[in-house]
């Protein structure tokens, strides 16, 4: 990995006036020696004025939140990243690079999950240039490495881990934030190598793949209705029990077995009914 070394170049508008100062004394020179027709002179003002403008080609800016990569024939010689106006050897090659925050809007992936269902799913990654070195040097195009990397990495995430699962284990759907987590720590080591830091990672889209979204819907109101009439089934039986209780210990009312079987088959239906139950009046007896 290339070793970033942060520099602070000499002022650049010192050395601008450095240089206007020599552009003027070269053509002050020219023009003596022209009056006198002394090619010496001449040509000492010729080189001057050649020479102030080969030096202000080493004149450069960097705005906030950016950088700018040296190098010096073929040699990497340090990174710019405070802001201001700079001067360096014209020689010098100057590459420069963006340190803003930067979001990747990933596609829509179809991948299998861990069972084997074909899902949909996609990914938002914020991140920044870090090290400058290792994102001009240490990778190809280093916009390009970050693509490749997300989608790879959103790809690996969704093999790993079920869509839904029913065992309370991590699933995609039921752990969005442990799986953002979990995204982004990964995506933190596939790009370190480019010099980038992963600032947030969170999945933008996660839905079962249209071919199997019906009868995974159908699959999950069965498991809600199943639950929800575990709980009301839970709820009754409580409220039947506390009810034969109170009865029992305000002595209201007498029942036997044959009462108390008739009761708790009344109760049930009113209370775990879909619909209002429909009194209906007893005008005799059980018997």
């Amino acid at each position: 990995m290339t070793r970033e070394n942060v520099r602070e170049p000499a002022s650049g508008g010192l050395m601008l006036l450095l240089i206007i100062a020599l552009f003027g004394f070269s053509i002050a020179i020219l023009i003596g020696g022209a009056d006198r027709d002394a090619a010496p002179i001449i040509l000492s003002g010729a080189f001057g004025i050649v020479l102030s403008i080969f030096l202000s080609k080493g004149l450069f800016i960097t705005q906030p939140n950016q950088a700018a990569v040296l190098t010096f024939f073929g040699r990497y010689s340090g990174s710019v990243k405070k802001n201001g106006f700079w001067w360096v050897n014209p020689f010098t090659l100057r590459k420069r690079i963006s340190l803003r925050a930067r979001n990747l809007n990933g596609q829509r992936l179809k991948v299998n999950d861990r069972m084997g269902n074909p899902i949909e799913i996609a990914a938002v990654v914020v991140w920044e240039v870090d090290n400058t070195a290792q994102a001009i040097f240490d990778v190809d195009v280093f916009e390009d490495y970050v693509t490749v990397q997300s989608e790879s990495a959103v790809r690996h995430l969704a093999s790993v881990y079920p869509y839904d699962s029913e065992d309370h284990e991590p699933s995609l759907r039921g752990d969005i934030e442990n799986i953002s987590h979990v995204l982004e720590k990964e995506l933190q080591e596939r790009l370190s190598r480019a010099g980038v830091h992963v600032v947030e990672a969170r999945l933008s889209h996660l839905a079962y793949a249209p071919e199997i979204a019906g009868a995974m819907l159908q699959r999950q109101q069965a498991a809600a209705i199943i639950s929800a009439r575990a709980r009301i089934v839970d709820g009754a039986v409580g409220m039947v029990e506390a009810a034969l209780q109170r009865l029992g210990e305000r002595k209201i009312v007498e029942l036997d077995d044959e009462r108390k079987a008739q009761m708790v088959s009344n109760l049930l239906v009113v209370l775990c009914a879909q619909h209002e139950a429909q009194p209906v009046l007893n005008a005799g007896t059980l018997y």
